[in-house]
């Protein structure tokens, strides 16, 4: 690993601020990270790999990397398995038969709903097996403001997904720990430590709405860059749940 006079203030420090912040990690902790092969999941490994093995939170935890085979011909993990494993770790990869359930049983026109909730599900699951009591997502700041575009945009909701979630079916806690980076810092770094990245052979990549909304979001931070700092700081000062609602019923 590579370091650099930046990475405390750009990657680690951010990091370790939105773990103790939201409490994501405490000592004891097995967290499973979900690697999709791609930059997100693996520059969180890395990083929070990093994190423990330099005791950056003050205390200890446990790994336990997990991928899913999502049953897509020719995609060749072994890339990820020795990144893994020249780490000190194992990874779990579990079989599954999503891919033939979405576009050859289903045949799904959009896939990516029912192609998430199946993924969450096994992840969740396989997680608790191995008596991880955490699973870490690499959703960073640009996933949280993308999520809340498309609920206001497609749903006539003002929400994103929470940086902490207890998963009550399984028990297990997700959290997200690339919360306060960028999608810029995750490529920078991913790229700068050559970190490797599976092809993803999925027929709808850069295909859905997330990827409309992704471009959405890079034309808004062009005229206001802050953009993601002020979306931060409005989600945790946090707003009212019912925001009309009250004003509504007083007329009453």
């Amino acid at each position: 690993m590579s370091f650099v006079k930046k990475d405390n203030q750009m990657y680690f420090n951010p990091m370790r601020r939105a773990i103790l912040n939201h409490g994501m990690i405490q000592a004891g902790d097995k967290v499973a990270i979900g690697m999709s092969g791609g930059k997100d999941s693996t520059t969180l490994f890395y990083l929070l790999d990093t994190i423990r093995k330099q005791k950056r939170l003050g205390f200890d935890f446990e790994i336990q990397p997990i991928t899913l085979d999502m049953g897509f011909p020719n995609v060749d993990l072994t890339p990820m398995k020795d990144f893994v494993e020249n780490l000190g770790y194992e990874l779990e990869v579990v079989p599954t038969t999503i891919a033939k359930v979405v576009f050859d049983v289903r045949e799904e026109r959009s896939p990516c709903s029912l192609c998430a909730k199946l993924r969450r599900g096994i992840l969740y699951r396989k997680a608790a097996e191995l008596g991880c009591n955490k699973v870490a997502l690499g959703h960073h700041v640009d996933d949280a403001i993308e999520t809340y575009f498309m609920n206001f945009l497609f749903h006539g909701k003002l929400a994103s997904f929470e940086p902490v979630s207890y998963l009550t079916k399984t028990g297990v806690t997700l959290i997200r720990p690339l919360l306060y980076l960028t999608e810029k810092d995750v490529i920078r770094y991913a790229k700068r430590e050559n970190l490797p990245v599976i092809f993803n052979p999925c027929p709808a990549d850069k295909k859905t709405k997330r990827e409309e909304m992704k471009h959405f979001v890079s034309q808004i931070a062009t005229s206001y860059p802050d953009v993601r700092e002020r979306f931060i700081m409005g989600m945790e000062q946090g707003t009212e749940d019912d925001f009309w609602q009250k004003s509504l019923m007083n007329r009453k």
